[in-house]
């Protein structure tokens, strides 16, 4: 029997209804109540498959691509069959395979037609995919100390350096896909290492402007800030609407009409700035200009990509009915990271209607939040006061279950809060090495919410409430960061006092986070090479 259906947890009960509705219809090859419309395959899988798609069940249907299957009736039949299977080049086949389908436009064309045998030929040595990983995160690494000499060679090294280190970074996934070593491990590894090489590359820029008199701390912090916002908009609006029910929207159907136009898809996946793209970007900037160029072509270009991709789904969101599930509501709550005063404000506070509620109140305490920061005099108390305020509004803000058709916009409202709040008290301080201090801080608590997502995207639900308790929530720590400035007012301390929660928040998350991923065996999903 030709064919094959596996189904997702959460679709069992469709697919045992499929079962129940396709034996009554026989061999009719038709969904039960749809009898009109027709069946292109009509093996038993095919009409469950028909039968769940035709009930509200999303269902995908992968290509064969290459590979030949054939159920043959007599000896011709199967001659032919056993032809057409000795006519595929494996070899080839493995080597298509083992590149990404839907990858951007700098990675498909500059990297991936080289970066394929690369792999092959690391499996043929016996290397692994996590070797090849970590040879990235080294080589990135060596690039963020190269640009940190201030020197045109360093940059020209490091620009070089980078290009390569990405080249390894996907030649581990291509590896792994060739020689089909797929681990809980080799994934965390390759998710985690993608952050750790854009930061450090970002500090080594940053290190290297200052030996040259050029103070671009804040351009690196805000570039990572907003990097962090966009992912997060990604996440959220991926886990509030992937297994909504009537998911459709005429901007969704404009968007699956430009696909048939081939310029437009390249166009779209360059427009958001992909991994692959904004590396090359960085790595030809930084040899052949300065920092501050780097940062602010890197600024522009993602605040672009982010208006751009927030614009799409903000429409998508307006114009689709859909009823989001509850599992989409946990996984926005959860990745809100609502620490103790949220949550028990949640509990015991005003509970607020409307369907746009939550968003809106978050908005609003963010807002508040920052403009407290940019506006009130450093260290003024009025922001300990804002910080409250904004504990307060935040916790408001999830007191209901998120299913509105724009709750998605509250994690990344909470992250643009904090991470900027801490952006803009370190940069107004004057004090050395604040800014820094705040890098590291905010590189802690990042990798802490991308850690969350790959858990939610695993499946295995977020973080311990205990690792979310000791570190504070997004209130607690914008909370601390407003008390910490205002009894360390334009004094080195303040410094110290942000490089202590930072080393504090990283050691608890990595602990938490290096235990979890060794001994969960859970998947660990990537974000990067997705279209955003």
């Amino acid at each position: 029997m030709p064919g094959a259906l596996t189904a997702q947890p959460e679709a069992r009960p469709a697919l045992a209804s499929a079962l129940d509705t396709t034996a009554e219809t026989g061999g009719a090859g038709v969904p039960a109540g749809s009898s009109a419309v027709p069946v292109a395959d009509r093996t038993l899988p095919g009409r469950l498959a028909a039968t769940m798609d035709a009930g509200g069940t999303a269902v995908q249907r992968p290509e064969l691509g290459s590979l030949v299957a054939a159920v043959p009736a007599d000896e011709p039949e199967r001659a032919a069959a056993h032809g057409a299977r000795d006519a595929v080049d494996d070899e080839a086949v493995r080597l298509r395979s083992a590149v990404k389908a839907h990858d951007g436009f700098f990675t498909t064309f500059f990297i991936s037609p080289y970066s394929r045998y690369i792999a092959r030929w690391c499996a043929r040595r016996g290397l692994t995919p996590n070797q090849v990983t970590t040879a990235s995160l080294l080589t990135a690494l060596i690039a963020a100390g190269s640009a940190a000499t201030g020197t045109r060679g360093g940059y020209i090294a490091a620009g070089l350096l980078l290009l390569f280190s990405f080249v390894l970074d996907c030649t581990d996934g291509q590896l792994a896909r060739y020689s089909l070593q797929y681990s809980t491990m080799g994934a965390w590894l390759d998710a985690t290492f993608d952050r750790a090489k854009e930061y450090a590359y970002y500090a080594g820029l940053a290190l290297g402007a200052a030996r040259g008199g050029d103070d671009v701390w804040a351009l690196a912090l805000g570039a990572m800030v907003l990097q962090a916002c966009r992912h997060v908009i990604d996440f959220s609006f991926n886990e509030a609407n992937h297994d909504a029910v009537a998911n459709s929207s005429p901007t969704a159907a404009l968007s699956d009409r430009l696909d048939s136009v081939g310029w437009t898809v390249w166009l779209r996946r360059m427009i958001v700035l992909p991994i692959g793209e904004r590396w090359a970007m960085i790595a030809v900037l930084t040899a052949v200009t300065t920092p501050r160029t780097v940062f602010y072509a890197l600024l522009i270009g993602c605040a672009f990509a982010a208006c751009y991709t927030t614009a799409g789904r903000l429409l998508r969101s307006l114009t689709r009915k859909a009823e989001r599930t509850d599992r989409a509501a946990r996984a926005l709550a959860e990745l809100a990271d609502s620490g103790p005063i949220a949550q028990f404000v949640s509990v015991v506070g005003p509970r607020l209607g409307g369907s746009w509620s939550a968003p809106a109140t978050a908005l609003l305490a963010g807002v508040l939040m920052i403009a407290s920061a940019l506006s009130q005099p450093f260290g003024s108390w009025h922001t300990i006061l804002a910080a409250v305020v904004y504990a307060m509004l935040s916790g408001m803000a999830v007191s209901r279950p998120l299913k509105g058709a724009l709750d998605w916009l509250v994690p990344p409202a909470f992250r643009a809060a904090e991470y900027c709040t801490v952006l803009v008290l370190a940069a107004r301080s004057d004090v050395q090495g604040a800014l820094p201090a705040a890098f590291g801080l905010v590189s802690a608590v990042a990798y802490h919410h991308y850690d969350t997502v790959y858990r939610i995207r695993g499946g295995t639900g977020a973080p311990p409430q205990w690792l979310v308790r000791t570190i504070g929530g997004h209130e607690g720590r914008t909370l601390v960061v407003a008390v910490l400035a205002a009894v360390f007012t334009r004094h080195a301390a303040f410094t110290v006092a942000l490089t202590a929660v930072a080393v504090a928040v990283a050691l608890v998350v990595l602990v938490e986070s290096i235990r979890f991923w060794v001994s969960s065996g859970a998947p660990a999903v990537h974000d990067e090479g997705e279209t955003a």
